[in-house]
């Protein structure tokens, strides 16, 4: 099941960049080809939050994409973050109590890195929908923040959200969104984290979510 829907994305997507090349289909002039943007909390992690604290995820995020023309965008994902307990913990398991409780906290931290894909489709006017594929090194740390294990993870998410361009000649915009992840081959962890990840999900739904960009 998991090869199947790997092969599914994949597909999907080399598909999707092998029709919006094609040369019957014309490509329509836009305005700015080219777009950067970020989820709105890297900048306010950075300035708001503490790096260092035992709940901080350090999330870095950067998304540099090509305008094909109005309807198709393809691009490249750069992420890292770190992960302080499975992100398998959705909405209705208590996750903000179990926040408060530090009941499910990692012996350390796991440390995500990777770059990956992104296609987005405009479906209308500002309404869009987005798939992400993220291959990812995973660092097991201790809670001294001495390495104990790697592992490799698939991370993918899907996303349904509104573009709002603002500013002179629509340079700006943000796109807030709601977003459904979902992961699979993170499965030799250490003991104490494995025992953790194995009570949860490897899926999260209904993450609300802003990123912010600019065109060019």
């Amino acid at each position: 099941m998991k090869t199947l829907l790997t092969f599914f994305l994949f597909f999907y997507i080399h598909s999707t960049f092998a029709q919006t090349n094609s040369p019957e289909s014309k490509e329509t002039e836009v305005a700015h080809k080219w777009r950067v943007s970020l989820p709105y909390f890297v900048p306010e992690g950075l300035i708001v939050d503490s790096w260092d604290d035992r709940t901080s995820t350090q999330h870095l995020e950067l998304h540099i994409k090509r305008n094909l023309d109005n309807k198709n965008i393809i691009g490249v994902k750069f992420a890292s973050w770190r992960l302080f307990q499975p992100m398998g913990i959705t909405w209705w398991d208590g996750l903000l109590d179990k926040l408060e409780t530090e009941s499910e906290f990692y012996p350390g931290h796991v440390w995500e890195i990777g770059i990956g894909i992104t296609y987005q489709r405009m479906l209308w006017k500002g309404l869009f929908a987005t798939v992400e594929v993220l291959p990812q090194f995973q660092t097991y740390l201790d809670l001294a923040g001495k390495e104990i294990g790697n592992d490799f993870k698939l991370y993918t998410s899907f996303h349904l959200g509104y573009h709002i361009a603002f500013g002179e000649e629509k340079r700006f915009f943000i796109e807030p969104q709601i977003n459904c992840m979902y992961w699979m081959f993170d499965n030799n962890a250490p003991d104490g984290f494995k025992q953790l990840d194995d009570k949860w999900r490897n899926y999260f739904l209904f993450e609300p979510q802003i990123y912010i960009g600019v065109t060019f």
